[in-house]
């Protein structure tokens, strides 16, 4: 996949345990982790919104594009 997430990233600098963020976004613990580990195909943008608002930053700090080769 050409996305990368780096949500664990983002966390790690603000020093935010998953749990943390779970509380604060209103998203499942379960659903947070997919995410922190790249084990999605999708994200709400309500969520998105969410985390970022959490972690004050942007769309871009945890969503990362890298071009596939052979493209």
């Amino acid at each position: 996949m050409a996305i990368i997430l780096r949500l664990d990233r983002v966390m790690a600098d603000r020093k935010m345990s998953l749990k943390e963020l779970s509380e604060k976004v209103g998203v499942a613990n379960v659903n947070l982790s997919k995410i922190k580990t790249g084990k999605i195909s999708a994200i709400r943008f309500s969520t998105l919104d969410a985390i970022c608002d959490v972690l004050d930053c942007q769309p871009g700090d945890i969503l990362e594009y890298k071009r596939e080769t052979g493209r």
